[in-house]
Order: structure tokens, then C-alpha cells, then sequence
């Protein structure tokens, strides 16, 4: 049976909201000292049961995963995987023709915080961010093969930089289920390479899936420069779009390598793209005004609150090179994926930029992530990714 773990008076009023985090600071004491990762039941102050979830040491002391008082097993992960599949299906992303990418458990969006599941094509890449999912993961991989009905027939389980280090897990990447090469998944009738043995998160940035088709539209005929390209997704969909050239940077040499290697998949041989390894400041201080089409996709600037002035800092410098640099009649498409950073914060830093650059720009679409990717209307800190698409006269 799972030990209690007993709150402060009057600290259930968040789970009473059902908010899936418990912070350390609300716990008054835990019965049987728990190894971190193991379930705990979470009673109020006065011994009622409210919720279960995984105990962990840090600031989040429980992520919750349940609030009925029920076992966590291998019928529970199938049930809750086979809710989330059953989403992916209902909105058309798994099982749709032409695109076998997708993410099928998003943390706390899918009730399972600290579990992160993206599918590329037979192949399903695992991260867990708790140790509690890391002592569930072979349950878990089995119940993925189960609930999509062997569509998915390998797990790659890749977590060593995303649990607690100070769990000392030793955990190791690699296959716990299946095992293949075949590392060509399939978006939008678009193919790409995912590199989930090293590259970022689980190999791709799927979050951006609805807004590269939306660039697509837009990049007929002009001159584009994706900065921070990564595996070079925007690349690859403007040249599809009509673009008259396409120009990928980041500061990675191997993400410039996979770009070129993506690029070539879907169209070799052609010359309207260049790539360049180089650091993003450096190339937009030196780049002339030859764009009108930019894309400012940048990896997290904040990680945590600490950092929040800085990154706002870093997003007004940049967003204002652009403004700079980029010709009349120009769309810049500028993102944010800083969990910490909010819309309205986001949008101050890029009116900021635009204010300092004293050029006239509009608010043509307001992007966040897609449907796969779900917020959890308890959890509003589950809304992570923000962009705007501008036209700058």
C-alpha cells in the first residue's frame, strides 16, 4: 500500500482547483520516508484523501497523477495512454495520411506530468522529466505498443539530461523496446531526419508543425532567412512554398549538417538553399538588408525565473536586429519557447524592438502551440510556446 504524505492546513486549495503540482512548502510530513519516484497518497491536513502522484525531492515535492484514490499500475498507464491516443486520432494527427509525426503524451497537458512522447513514424522517443515515469518507463513503453496497436513498435527511451541529477539514476539512452535505423519520419508530405540519439528534446521540434505550413504560405517569391534553423524544418517548407532563396544559421555545426541532409531529402540539388554555421548576433549584424522573410525561432532564453529580465533583454536585441535588417513589405515570423516568459511579456519585448527600430510593423497572426501539445486548463503554465507573425512596412 502507498504511503500518506499529510499537508499543511489549508494547503489543499490548489489540488481542490486540480492543479497537478504539490510544492515542498505545503507538505507537513510523510509517513515511511518514500524513496523519490515512489506513489504517494496526499491527505489534508485533517486526513482526507485528495489526491496520488509521484514524491520527488526539490521544490515540486508531488506530481500529481491521479485525484481518485486508485492503484497506479499497468492498467492505469493504458488507460491514460489509450485517452491520449485517443486524442492524437480524434484531431487527425496519428493515423493521418502523409504525416506520421506527432506528440502523444505532453506532461501535464495529458495528465501524466513529468512523461514527454513524441512518435516518428513506428518509432516512439520517451523522455521523463521525474524519476517517478523513470521506474515506470518499461510499463509505460509496453502499454505505447498496446494502445496504438502495434503502429508504434519501438520505444527509445533518451532522458539522461532531462531527470533530476541528483537522483543519481545513471540512466542510459537506448531502445527498451523494438530497436531501429530507420530515423526518416514523415510531416506534412515533407521527410526529415530525427536525430533522437543527440539532438534537442527527442530529436525534432514538432511544436512547430502548423506554423511552418503557415510559412509556407507566405514565402512565394521571397528571400528567407530562418535563424536558429536547428534540423532546418522552416528551411524545408519555404523552398516547398515558392521561395526565391533560403538561408539556414545556427550557431551548431551539426545542426547545419542535418539541415543540409533534410534539405536534400525532399528537394537534392537545389541551389536556392544555403546553410551557414555561424552565431545568430554576428550574422544578423553582418547580413545586409536582403531578407523579407525572417524567422526567429531561438532555443529557451529563460529557464527559470531568475533569468526572466535577461531573456526579455535578449528578445528585444534581437527581435530589434531584425526590424533593422529586414526589407520593406518584409513578415518576420519571432517566436519564444520560455515556459517562464508570458504572451504579454513576449509581446512587450518584441513591441519594444519595434519601437526601437521606429518602423511601422502589424500583428498578422497570433501563433502558440499546436493541439498535440495540450494545456491543461488547470495548469496554465503548460502554455509554453508564443510567436507572432509581423509585416514590417
Amino acid at each position: 500500500m502507498y504511503k500518506n504524505l499529510y499537508l499543511k492546513k489549508g494547503k489543499e486549495e490548489s489540488l481542490e482547483r486540480f492543479h497537478p503540482w504539490i510544492f515542498s512548502g505545503a507538505v507537513h510530513h510523510v509517513e515511511g520516508n518514500p524513496e523519490e519516484g515512489e506513489v504517494v497518497r496526499v491527505l489534508t491536513a485533517d486526513g482526507d484523501f485528495i489526491a496520488v502522484g509521484h514524491w520527488q525531492i526539490g521544490s515540486i515535492a508531488v506530481r500529481v497523477l491521479d485525484f481518485e484514490d486508485r492503484e497506479i499500475d499497468a492498467d492505469y498507464w493504458t488507460r491514460r495512454l489509450d485517452v491520449a491516443y485517443g486524442l492524437r486520432r480524434s484531431i487527425g494527427v496519428a493515423g493521418h495520411e502523409g504525416s506520421d509525426t506527432y506528440r502523444l503524451v505532453h506532461g501535464e497537458g495529458d495528465c501524466l506530468p513529468g512523461l514527454v512522447v513524441d512518435v516518428y513514424g513506428r518509432t516512439a522517443v520517451m523522455q521523463a522529466h521525474s524519476v517517478g515515469m523513470h521506474l515506470a518507463r518499461h510499463e509505460i513503453a509496453a502499454a505505447l505498443v498496446k494502445v496504438t496497436g502495434g503502429v508504434v513498435a519501438n520505444v527509445y527511451y533518451k532522458s539522461e539530461t532531462t531527470l533530476p541529477f541528483k537522483a543519481a539514476l545513471g540512466p542510459e539512452n537506448g531502445f527498451i523496446l523494438g530497436g531501429s535505423t530507420d530515423n526518416v519520419a514523415t510531416e506534412n508530405g515533407l521527410k526529415f531526419h530525427i536525430d533522437w540519439l543527440k539532438g534537442q528534446k527527442t530529436g525534432f521540434f514538432v511544436d512547430q508543425r502548423e506554423n511552418r505550413a503557415l510559412l509556407e504560405r507566405y514565402a512565394r517569391g521571397r528571400n528567407v532567412l530562418n535563424m536558429f534553423c536547428y534540423t532546418g524544418g522552416f528551411s524545408v517548407y519555404a523552398l516547398r512554398g515558392g521561395a526565391e532563396l533560403v538561408h539556414s544559421v545556427d550557431s551548431s555545426a551539426k545542426a547545419v549538417d542535418l539541415t543540409r541532409a533534410n534539405v536534400a531529402l525532399n528537394f537534392p540539388g537545389d541551389t536556392r538553399h544555403e546553410a551557414y554555421a555561424e552565431d545568430a548576433f554576428k550574422y544578423l549584424d553582418a547580413m545586409g538588408h536582403r531578407y523579407d522573410l525572417i524567422i526567429l525561432d531561438p532555443p529557451a532564453f529563460a529557464k527559470h525565473r531568475d533569468a526572466l529580465r535577461q531573456a526579455l533583454k535578449g528578445y528585444t536585441r534581437l527581435n530589434a536586429k531584425a526590424f533593422e535588417k529586414i526589407r520593406p513589405g518584409g513578415i518576420l515570423f519571432t517566436f519564444s519557447c520560455s515556459q517562464v516568459v508570458t504572451k504579454e511579456q513576449f509581446r512587450m519585448a518584441v513591441f519594444t524592438a519595434a519601437a526601437q527600430s521606429k518602423r511601422r510593423v502589424r500583428i498578422l497572426h497570433q501563433l502558440h502551440q499546436p493541439a498535440d501539445h495540450p494545456i491543461n486548463i488547470y495548469h496554465p503554465e503548460g502554455e509554453y510556446l508564443k510567436g507572432l507573425v509581423l509585416f514590417v512596412e
